[in-house]
């Protein structure tokens, strides 16, 4: 299979031009006509650029996020040995956990070629491509949700990266455990060599991008459509969670520690704004100059002027 996905080089070159490109039409959009000109020609030109502009900007910022995560795998600490004793370490940790085992849900498609290749075209390719259907629709249709989603799925995917530099190798690169990498059997592997500058990112397997950008998807469908038929996006994370195991790349913890990333995103979004949201502590009491003494116009520490008529400080500060 031809590797469609861009090295990180490749991907913040195309960032830097989708957002400078973004940029152009933003300010062509704001300009003026040009004397001469048809009114309607140029508020035509103005409102597609207008249209397109916001567009190829946060087109540029997806692609920025692609650009770091490609270039975590590169930065990966330690090499393939680190990698494959911690990969080792998270097998036999889910056997002792009584996690069900990943080669049971690889046996379940072995025998069947088409299911097969089906899986391995699933996850080199709907992972981003579900991404950027969502994002789409989500600028071109609820605009005022826009930002939170794009904002959350920066956090998870920094996170993700974060924890990504301690390496550790996916499940087909543990054949002594019975493993099979389904992607090489059929000519579909997305993977160079490990080593190489286009591999060494199938050492960052833990966590699970995939995984948690597919929940990310889910999210934002479900909270932001309309539609009845939006819940149908949850089959979207159980197929992406089938495929990772199914195709040797990842292992349950590295979903279940995606997933939990992602839960603790959106729970802090939730919640953050509502404590800076909380009254604050009203200052120290000012009491009201002594009866009989010049009053002075001196002012509270805090800047605030003394209530004569309550006795109390006002709650503003005086100007």
């Amino acid at each position: 299979m031809p590797n469609l996905m861009l090295s990180w080089q490749q991907a913040a070159l195309l960032a830097i031009g989708l957002g400078a490109a973004g940029a152009a039409l933003v300010y062509a959009g704001r300009a003026p006509g040009r004397p001469g000109q048809a009114a309607g020609t140029a508020g035509r030109a103005r409102r597609g650029a207008a249209h397109a502009g916001p567009f190829l900007r946060e087109a540029g910022v997806v692609v920025a996020l692609y650009a770091l995560w490609q270039l975590a795998g590169n930065l990966s600490s330690g090499g393939f040995r680190d990698a494959i004793a911690h990969a080792r370490w998270i097998w036999h940790a889910e056997r002792a956990a009584r996690l069900p085992s990943e080669l049971a849900v690889q046996r379940l498609v072995l025998p069947h070629p088409l299911l097969a290749q089906a899986a391995n075209l699933y996850y080199a390719t709907m992972h981003f491509g579900m991404l950027i259907a969502m994002l789409a629709w989500l600028f071109a249709r609820h605009r005022d949700g826009y930002p939170a989603v794009r904002n959350a799925m920066a956090a998870c995917t920094a996170i993700c990266l974060l924890i990504s530099f301690v390496p550790v190798a996916p499940p087909r690169m543990l054949p002594s455990a019975g493993f099979v990498d389904l992607a090489a059997r059929y000519g579909q592997s997305v993977y160079a060599a490990v080593g190489s500058a286009a591999g060494a990112d199938q050492l960052s397997a833990m966590p699970s991008v995939h995984v948690a950008w597919a929940v990310l998807v889910a999210w934002a469908v479900i909270t932001r459509g309309a539609s009845r038929w939006r819940w149908l996006i949850l089959a979207h994370p159980a197929v992406t969670v089938f495929v990772v195991v199914a195709t040797g790349n990842h292992f349950w913890a590295d979903g279940i520690v995606a997933t939990a990333i992602v839960a603790v995103v959106l729970t802090a979004r939730a919640y953050l704004p509502r404590l800076a949201a909380l009254p604050r502590r009203a200052g120290p009491f000012c009491p009201l100059p002594v009866p009989g003494e010049p009053d002075h116009g001196e002012r509270c520490p805090d800047g605030r002027q003394p209530n004569r008529e309550k006795g109390e400080t006002t709650g503003k500060p005086a100007i």
